[in-house]
């Protein structure tokens, strides 16, 4: 208990402090999002890594809170996706190309002898799914971390009732760090997670999702995975509807995920965030309770319906386009000048 309490509150100073550090170079290097007119730097996801993964492997070399079997692996693994997601910030990479590494990562950590093969396969499908919505949550200020705290808290206590206290302290390690990020992150951002923290996130949480409930049945399983990360999957289905219904190319990228809708609807930013956390919270303690055997596995229909009413309900709501400045032209901009030259003389 007292590890876990010094564990948390080392990774989100650390969190916290690297995330301010890492600003200047990612700014100075271009790593950056736009966001109302300005470079938001992409330097959370780099410290939430950083901070989850160095607390992490500090536990277990000391002995206090060994990872366990195959739980390395994962962490390995989280780290391969959060280089490759860094990769695409900096880098435009094609899009396919970060899919294609995460299903690879989610392959090499599915413990098949516990799910067997057919399950194995479907628990990777599951976890690629969940780590790629995931990154698009990284749209709003706040709505990542807070989303990706919520749900490293919900598997925790899964673990920690598995009496898997190694990935427990990971998770919560992990929440810690975020908490540490949304510092940063919180409207108006200063940082955001980028890619690289996205997918990092997103991994970690689904793959350690599989280790708590593999050999308990495909079924259940996926309910709890499913219940763990509905809003991710309800934001990617929204997209990926919209644009299809408004015959945009799904790929490229526009204002219309949930939180920009909920926006069009008259909330203001942090207003939007609170809203979405308190869904992705309420999600959380039924995924638990699945999990622990308080609900039966059906009851994550009510996940599943509540999503699709959400999607449903703003779909059709009109998308307000990326605002880009005008660019003044030479001539437009050399008589401003001589107009203020004159009215100065």
């Amino acid at each position: 208990m007292l590890y876990g309490i010094v564990a948390a509150a080392t990774a989100l100073l650390l969190s916290a402090l690297l995330t301010g550090v890492l600003r200047v170079p990612a700014l100075r290097l271009g790593i950056v999002d736009r966001r109302r007119r300005r470079a938001v730097p992409l330097a959370g996801g780099t410290a939430v890594a950083l901070a989850t993964a160095l607390v992490a492997v500090a536990g277990d070399a000391l002995g206090v809170a060994p990872l366990g079997a195959g739980i390395g692996r994962v962490v390995v693994a989280a780290g391969c996706v959060a280089a490759l997601g860094l990769a695409a910030d900096a880098w435009r990479l094609r899009r396919w190309v970060t899919p294609a590494g995460t299903a690879v990562a989610a392959a090499l950590v599915v413990p098949y002898e516990e799910t067997g093969v057919p399950g194995g396969v479907l628990a990777a499908a599951c976890v690629v799914v969940a780590t790629v919505a995931f990154r698009g949550l990284d749209h709003a200020d706040g709505l990542a971390g807070t989303v990706g705290a919520v749900g490293a808290v919900a598997v925790a206590v899964c673990a920690a009732a598995e009496v898997m206290d190694g990935l427990a302290a990971l998770l919560g390690a992990l929440a810690a760090a975020l908490a540490g990020f949304l510092l940063h992150n919180w409207f108006p951002a200063q940082a955001a997670l980028g890619a690289g923290g996205a997918l990092f996130t997103g991994f970690l949480l689904s793959s350690s999702a599989v280790f708590v409930r593999a050999g308990q049945g495909i079924g259940s399983g996926a309910a709890v995975l499913f219940a763990l990360t509905a809003l991710a999957c309800a934001d990617a289905a929204l997209v990926v509807l919209g644009r299809r219904l408004d015959r945009r190319p799904v790929a490229r990228g526009r204002p219309d995920h949930l939180a920009h809708r909920l926006r069009r609807l008259g909330l203001a930013p942090r207003a939007a965030v609170v809203l979405l956390g308190a869904g992705a919270a309420g999600a959380a303690v039924l995924a638990v309770c699945v999990h622990t055997g308080r609900l039966p596995a059906g009851a994550a229909m009510w996940v599943a319906g509540a999503a699709a009413v959400l999607v449903l309900g703003l779909v059709r709501l009109p998308v307000t386009p990326v605002f880009r400045p005008r660019q003044r032209s030479a001539s437009a901009s050399s008589q401003v000048s001589e107009r203020l030259r004159v009215r100065s003389g």
